[in-house]
Formats: C-alpha cells, structure tokens, sequence
C-alpha cells in the first residue's frame, strides 16, 4: 500500500514506516502532521485517483528532525571578464517518519472519485461520481477602438548618380 502525497509544494510516493525528508515544516520534533493532499492511493492492486485530491483521506506522520541538506556550490563565470562568483547553499529539511495512510472518517476508505482497473493489460478508466456539467455563457464582445494606420509612403525610383570624370595624377612625383 502506497499513496502520492503533496507536502510543501512537491509530491512523494509514502509507505507505511518510510522515512522521507521534506522541506522544513513549522512544527516541533516528536509532533504528529496529518498531510490531507492525497493524489493517489494504491490498495491491493486498486488504484484510487483524485479530482485533484481524494476527499477524506489523509497520511500521518511523526517529525522525527530537523537537520540541513548536503552544501551545493553555485559558481557563475564569465571568460575573459574577471567575473567569478563563488556562493554555497544548504536547504533545511525535515525528517517525516509516515505512521499510517487511512480516511479521516468512520470508513477505511472514501469514496473514489476514478478507478483504474487492469482488465488484459490494458486500463479502463471508470468515473464513480459524475460532474454536473454546467453551461458557460459567451463571454461579451468588447469594441476595439480604431487603430490609424501611418499613410504609405511614396515610393520613387531613385536615379543612378552620375560619374565624375577621375582627376588625372600629377607627374611631379617622378624625377
């Protein structure tokens, strides 16, 4: 059994008993999180999909740490400028042991908003709940005010400039 869950903005694939580490949350070591947006839940062979979320389910964790990522080196260059700049960053992050993936409400599981069933290799996609679909009026058409084009230009042909006769060179130079 797993689930897809987003936590601070990225998604994780969760088991029960795995340790993951998110993006630093506001809470304090030993506490208990409940991360209610489920994607997706598999569950002996069936998958559940979400619309975007299924509804009542949530994962629960334990955060077990606080601690900083590996130091990534941001080196910008440019050749033959002089330019360098030399930066370091470490991302904090917190440890998350998942404790357990259920629904929220009396029933192990919420009622499903897609199912994928493996028929012979291939997928059929059944929609549990049907959307009421609701008539969108056109939008109202808005005026547009005249542009002014600039007036063309008259285009005349333009006459080859006449040669000058060459000045003749001068015989002073040979003596």
């Amino acid at each position: 059994m797993y689930a897809i869950v987003e936590i601070a903005g990225q998604q994780f694939k969760v088991e029960e008993g795995k340790k993951i580490f998110v993006h630093r949350l506001e809470v304090e070591e030993g506490n208990q999180v409940e991360f209610d947006q489920v994607l997706l839940l598999e569950e002996d062979g069936k998958i559940t999909i979400g619309e975007p979320t299924i509804k009542d389910m949530v994962v629960e964790g334990k955060v077990i740490d606080h601690v900083r990522g590996d130091k990534v080196i941001v080196f910008k260059m440019k050749r033959k400028k002089g330019y360098r700049i030399k930066n370091g960053h470490r991302q904090n992050f917190t440890q998350v042991e998942i404790i357990s993936i259920n629904g929220k409400s009396s029933s192990k599981k919420a009622t499903p908003k897609k199912e994928v069933v493996k028929v012979a290799e291939t997928h059929v996609e059944e929609t549990v709940s049907e959307k009421k679909a609701t008539a969108k009026k056109p939008a109202a058409k808005k005026e547009v005010a005249a542009v002014k084009k600039p007036a063309a230009k008259k285009v005349t042909e333009k006459k080859p400039a006449e040669k000058k006769p060459a000045a003749k060179k001068s015989a002073k130079g040979k003596e």
